[in-house]
């Protein structure tokens, strides 16, 4: 069977493969503590549940307009003033069916084969496939725990090329938890003011801060904005992840072509779910501020145990809800005759051993760490490390 060259060009999500597999795993009957799936582990808050069956019981389950709702439109523009500083009107904002949506409808407005897009390194997973999806090139910009996993104007100017399309920044990153100040991005701008480049701002885990943070867009800049598309959506904040609502926010020639692809695609998100996300950004932080308490407290509680565990060093979060620890001092390492060579290596035998799902590095652009997702409970955590402590001991170095 011939099938068409795109799907050569991509490769399968790690990340949502390492799910799948846990799911199996379970079904066998296996106890296996999952710190491997980027979600979060509360339930939806409840006014927005409510909203959603009120929807339902009113009877809002047709078709909406494909861009969404003006109401959920409206109430994104009100978002991103009040939180962000940002003007937009509703003819400016795209809802999509989820983030990931909203990222991948921008890239094929923008790209054409053989345009680059610069990625910095570590990345969330699907961002190089999406590139290679639309036929554009992935330039793969390298960071480490001496920048904060952070681009640097430098490796940026290095980084463009006349073929440069879209520099793709993710802030809170996943998978790092790399948090850009307001100065860095400005530094960063500096560089870009000077050049035709879009950037796609996915602004995902935004709410997720710690130590007192502050979320800054490179949107805030006005010289950026007209290039600006930004990327969000409830899933993250909300733990709305299901409910499948994403959005950008661009400028409206933008909006309007990824508009006629998502009308011959996917057309309108959920009508129930865009009701729901409305409750969702009109409740704002007073909803997100119970789930963000527990992460920082989960944070600080993993962050301190990793230290405790020989061979892991890992950088302090300052967003989103994962660790990134280096574990290349377990390479080499030998178990029953089985050597560990790399990330893939190492989560296979803590899966298998300990029971407990990572994600490797691999997935994210790097052979040197593992990807931990603090999105669950204290006392998950606790055990899931006694039971990594454990397994690291039966490992001969």
């Amino acid at each position: 069977m011939t099938l068409a060259d795109r799907v050569n060009r991509i490769q399968p999500s790690q990340t949502l493969a390492v799910t799948a597999l846990v799911a199996e795993l379970r079904h066998q009957g296996k106890d296996i503590i999952d710190l491997g799936a980027g979600e979060p582990d509360f339930n939806t808050p409840e006014p927005v549940r409510e909203a959603a069956i009120a929807a339902i019981n009113a009877g809002f389950t047709k078709y909406t307009p494909a861009s969404g709702t003006l109401e959920l439109k409206e109430a994104i523009c009100e978002k991103l003033k009040t939180e962000n500083g940002l003007e937009y009107q509703p003819n400016q904002i795209l809802v999509t069916c989820g983030a990931k949506h909203a990222v991948i409808n921008a890239l094929l407005v923008l790209c054409q084969k053989d345009d680059e897009v610069i990625i910095p390194t570590p990345y969330w997973t699907s961002y190089v496939e999406q590139v290679n999806f639309v036929g554009a090139r992935p330039v793969l910009v390298e960071t480490d725990e001496q920048t904060g996993f952070k681009i640097t104007p430098d490796q940026l100017e290095e980084a463009l090329t006349s073929r440069t399309r879209v520099l793709i920044l993710n802030s809170p990153s996943n998978p790092t938890g790399a948090v850009y100040s307001e100065e860095e991005l400005q530094a960063l701008a500096g560089v870009l003011s000077r050049r035709e480049v879009f950037i796609l701002s996915d602004e995902i885990y935004e709410k997720i801060l710690y130590d007192g943070r502050t979320h800054y867009s490179l949107a805030q800049i006005p010289e950026l904005k007209p290039r600006c598309i930004v990327v969000n959506g409830a899933s993250k904040a909300f733990a709305m992840t299901g409910w499948r609502i994403g959005y950008l926010a661009a400028e409206e020639e933008i909006v309007k072509a990824a508009l006629k692809i998502q009308s011959h695609s996917t057309s309108n998100p959920c009508s129930i779910s865009q009701k729901a996300s409305v409750a969702a950004l009109r409740g704002g932080d007073r909803l997100v501020a119970p789930m963000l308490a527990a992460f920082q407290e989960r944070r600080d509680f993993l962050f301190e145990r990793l230290q405790q565990l020989p061979g892991f060093r890992c950088a302090r979060p300052g967003g989103a809800f994962y660790m990134f620890p280096d574990v290349t001092h377990w390479f080499g390492a030998e178990h029953d005759g089985t050597v560990l060579a790399n990330t893939t290596d190492f989560c296979t035998f803590l899966l298998e051993q300990a029971g407990v799902a990572l994600v490797p590095g691999s997935a994210f652009g790097s052979e040197r760490h593992v990807r931990i997702s603090y999105a669950t409970s204290i006392e998950q955590l606790q055990a899931a490390m006694e039971r990594v402590e454990a397994a690291l001991n039966r490992l001969h170095v």
